[in-house]
C-alpha cells in the first residue's frame, strides 16, 4: 500500500503563499498518479491539482490555474503543493491522494484514487 501524509498547512492571509508537502511512504514505485483536493465543512471534496508521478503530466481546477502549482520530488517521495494569490475560498482542509490504477481522464476524479493522507488545515484570512 501507499500512504500519503500531508503537511504545510496553517493560517494565511490572502494574498499571501502557502506550500503544502504530501510524503508518501510504502509501494511508491506502484504509484501512478497523485493529487491534491480539498474539503471546506458543509460541501463536497474538490479537486484541486493532481501530478502524473512519471511524465511530468499535470492538471488543474480551471478556478486554480494561475495560483497553484503541483511538483514533486520522487527521490524524496514527496508532492508539492504550492499555493499562491490565496483566497478565503480555499480556506479547506487539503487531502494528498494517490492511486496506482488510474485512467488518465480520470485524474480528477476522487473516486480514482486509492490511498488518502488525513488531511491539513488552510486557513485563508481576510
Amino acid at each position: 500500500q501507499v500512504q500519503p501524509v500531508e503537511s504545510g498547512g496553517g493560517l494565511v492571509q490572502a494574498g499571501g503563499s502557502l506550500r503544502l508537502s504530501c510524503a508518501a511512504s510504502g509501494r511508491t514505485d506502484n504509484i501512478y498518479a497523485m493529487a491534491w483536493f480539498r474539503q471546506a465543512p458543509g460541501n463536497e471534496r474538490q479537486f484541486v491539482a493532481s501530478n502524473r508521478w512519471s511524465g511530468g503530466s499535470t492538471g488543474y481546477a480551471d478556478s486554480e490555474k494561475g495560483r497553484f502549482t503541483i511538483s514533486r520530488d520522487k527521490s524524496k517521495k514527496t508532492m508539492y503543493l504550492q499555493m499562491n494569490s490565496q483566497k478565503a475560498e480555499d480556506t479547506a482542509v487539503y487531502y494528498c491522494a494517490a492511486g496506482s490504477s488510474i485512467i488518465a481522464s480520470e485524474t480528477s476524479n476522487a473516486r480514482a484514487y486509492s490511498y488518502w493522507g488525513q488531511g491539513t488545515q488552510v486557513t485563508v484570512s481576510s
